[in-house]
Parts: structure tokens; C-alpha cells; sequence
């Protein structure tokens, strides 16, 4: 195909070869040019091709004579681009003062100018050296502006002042001329000042713009939500928060578990205690069963019963069989809360479950396997290995540390026998 392409191309130039030879031929005009008693006669097809060849000559000549001027400056600009790359190199590998010496030397090219003193005060704040760095950015200023009032912004957030970062952000963001990188500069930095509501409005460009990536996004939004609902001054300023969020926010489980947490400091027990169980009927997490077990108020039989029913799609989940072995021992059903308890700690070896275990003896005025239980507690903090089961504990009255193996039945309804 492309061969017929290039021989119909070159038949359609022959053509027009052809038909513009035949329309000069046929009248090939007519130059007279006479000065100072000289004169010149042609046709005017030999003056256009005199004048192109004039033109041509004059051209190369004017070349020729900027040659060794050219060479000079190209080997310039090559040495420059040498040290730009030289010296991003030195900054990826952390030679901070390479790195910044040869970008000021890249920079005396005013074409490469900007980035490289951008990138020299970001090699001078990896050292911590902020006011070199915003002498820096002094002079990059007046090339980059944009990119340099971020950077700054991120110097003097590092350098402990997030105030100034923030008021030298604000004015940009509300014309609404930051940058992807700024919009997440001016977050931290009201993060920094405790201004939770600008952080979050901050958010929104960032999402939009999609450049941090879902990963980095996620524990950015998480950390502005849970310093959101920190600062939540009461619990009416908390339930305002809560019903702004949307779906999406109010599932993730470390929202649910700060809000349940702040909720539950100001006597808010019911409503912590529906969303955490709402989190759990839409998506099981340990860490949420954690603060569910840990919150107290309801009706803590109803509790019970729905922990239990939770038990059997899960029952080798550690956390909760703690969360029901402290309501068994908030409800005194002593021999339940061992039972929970006891395979709680065959699972997880746990601070929460030696300390709920010892409770259980204390109440039952069982001072030996009470102290026996804080000891293994002791020995849990201080990263040791603690001893299950109890030493002289009766056969009756000793927690029952087997796992709890779900029953398994094929598609006939017949059980499978455990490994």
C-alpha cells in the first residue's frame, strides 16, 4: 500500500512539473534592472533562482561567521543541562550539598534558571537549612512565582511557623489558583493550626485533581476527618460534623471508631454504639469490635446476644470474644466471661484479656488466680511470655482455652470432620 502511495505521489509531482515548465515556457517573463549605466536583462524564472541562490549564500555565510560564537554557547547550555542532571541525581540519592551546588552552577542559564533553583532549595530544606532555602526562594520568585510560594509554604511548615505557610496560601486559594501541590500544602498547614475546617474544604480541589493517588488521598482524608472530629467542642458540634459527612466517609472504620470514641465522651453511648454496629453488619473489622467491646450503656443483654450471633460467622476472632468476655463481666455471668476470656487468650495474648480475666476472679473473691492474671498482664507489657492456663486453677473453674471450630457441611448438608 505505501508503495502505491509513493509512486501516485510522485507521478502527481511529475505532473505538476510538467504543466509549471509548460507555463513558464510559454512565457517566461521579462527583468530589466539598470543602475549607474549598468543593466541587466533576464527572464524572470533566471531572477527568482539567482535570488534564491543569493539568498542561500548570504544565509550560510552569516552562519559560518556565528559558528565559533555557537560553539561556545551550545557547549555552554550542554554543561548546564549536565550539572541540572548532576545535580537532580546528587538530590535523588541524598548528597544534599552536591546536589545543591551544582544546581545554583546549572542556573546561571537563565532558560533552566527557575527549576534548578526550585529544586536547590528543596536539597537545601532536606538539611534543614530553612533560611538558605528561602533566600532561594527569593530569587526563584521572580521566575517560577507559583512554584515558589508553595515551596515556601512547605519551608516554613517545616520550620515550625504552619501560620505564615497557611496566610501565604489563603489568598491563592481563594482566587482559586493553587496548584495540586498547594492545595495539599495549605491542608497540613491548617492541620498545623488546628483550622480542621479549611483542611477539609481543601480536600475537595484535591479529589477533584485525582494527582495524589487513592492510597495517599485516603490517609490524607482520614487524617483531616479524625482531626475534625477531635476538635468537635460538644456534642452538638459533633452531630453537626457527623451529618455532614458523606456515606463513603462515615464507613471508613477509623472515622467510625474516632467518632464512636468522642461520642462516647459526651454521654453519647446509643448513637456511638448504632454506628459501630452498623459499620459491623456492612463490614466486619476487628478494630471496630475493639471499641464496641470497650463502650459501655444499653441494653447490654441485647449486646450480648447480638456479639454472639456475630461469634458464629466469626469464632476465631480474638477481639471479639474479649468484647463478649467483658460484658459477661459486666452482666456477672461468671462462668461465660471465663470461657470468652480463656479463648480470647489462646488466640491473642493480650493486655485487655489477662486484666478482664483477673476482674473476673477479683469478683469472685479469688485473690490467687486475681493476682495471678495482673502478673501475666505484667509480664505481657514487658513483652514476655505469659502462662495459660492458670496454675492451680480446679478443673471446674478453669477457663476454657480450646479454639472454637466452626461446623463445616458440604453441598448435601453433611458435616466435614476438622483437620
Amino acid at each position: 500500500m505505501k508503495l502505491w502511495c509513493r509512486t501516485g505521489l510522485l507521478v502527481l509531482i511529475a505532473a505538476l512539473m510538467a504543466w509549471g515548465w509548460h507555463w513558464v515556457a510559454k512565457d517566461p517573463g521579462y527583468v530589466l534592472i539598470r543602475s549607474h549605466g549598468w543593466q541587466v536583462e533576464t527572464s524572470l524564472f533566471v531572477a527568482v533562482v539567482i535570488f534564491l541562490l543569493v539568498w542561500a549564500t548570504l544565509v550560510y555565510t552569516w552562519r559560518l561567521l556565528r559558528w565559533p560564537f555557537g560553539a561556545l554557547s551550545r557547549q555552554y547550555r550542554r554543561r548546564s543541562r549536565r550539572r541540572l542532571q548532576e545535580g537532580l541525581l546528587a538530590l535523588s540519592e541524598g548528597r544534599y550539598g552536591d546536589a545543591e551546588r551544582k544546581l545554583n552552577r546549572a542556573s546561571r542559564w537563565a532558560a533552566l534558571r527557575g527549576s534548578c533553583l526550585l529544586a536547590s532549595a528543596e536539597a537545601t530544606l532536606y538539611r534543614d537549612e530553612y533560611e538558605r532555602a528561602l533566600g532561594t526562594l527569593d530569587r526563584a520568585a521572580q521566575l517560577v512565582p507559583h512554584a515558589a510560594r508553595v515551596l515556601r509554604a512547605r519551608v516554613l511548615r517545616r520550620a515550625g511557623k504552619p501560620g505564615e505557610a497557611l496566610s501565604l496560601l489563603v489568598t491563592q486559594s481563594e482566587a482559586d489558583k493553587l496548584s495540586p501541590s498547594g492545595w495539599r500544602e495549605l491542608t497540613l498547614a491548617a492541620l498545623a493550626c488546628g483550622d480542621t475546617g479549611r483542611a477539609r474544604e481543601a480536600l475537595k480541589p484535591l479529589r477533584k485533581s485525582a494527582v495524589l493517588g487513592a492510597q495517599r488521598y485516603a490517609a490524607l482524608e482520614s487524617r483531616v476527618l479524625l482531626a475534625d472530629i477531635e476538635g468537635a467542642g460538644d456534642a452538638e458540634a459533633l452531630d453537626a460534623l457527623w451529618s455532614q459527612l458523606s456515606k463513603v466517609q462515615r464507613r471508613l472504620p477509623a472515622i467510625t471508631e474516632a467518632y464512636a470514641r468522642r461520642a462516647a465522651s459526651f454521654d453519647l453511648m446509643l448513637p456511638a454504639i448504632d454506628e459501630v454496629e452498623s459499620a459491623l453488619r456492612r463490614e466486619w473489622s476487628s478494630q471496630l469490635v475493639e471499641v464496641w467491646g470497650e463502650l459501655s450503656g444499653g441494653d447490654m443483654k441485647a449486646r450480648l446476644r447480638c456479639g454472639e450471633g456475630w461469634l458464629n460467622k466469626h469464632p476465631e476472632d480474638g477481639t471479639l470474644l474479649l468484647a463478649l468476655g467483658r460484658l459477661c463481666l459486666q452482666l456477672q455471668l461468671w462462668d461465660k466471661a471465663r470461657l470468652y476470656l480463656g479463648r480470647s487468650l489462646a488466640l491473642n495474648n493480650s493486655l485487655g484479656g489477662w486484666q478482664s480475666l483477673g476482674d473476673v476472679y477479683a469478683a469472685q473473691r479469688d485473690d490467687g488466680q486475681a493476682a495471678h492474671c495482673y502478673r501475666q498482664a505484667l509480664l505481657v507489657v514487658a513483652g514476655k511470655t505469659a502462662v495459660l492456663p492458670c496454675p492451680g486453677e480446679s478443673e471446674a473453674g478453669r477457663s476454657d482455652t480450646r479454639l472454637m471450630v466452626p461446623e463445616a457441611r458440604d453441598a448435601h448438608g453433611i458435616p466435614h470432620m476438622p483437620h
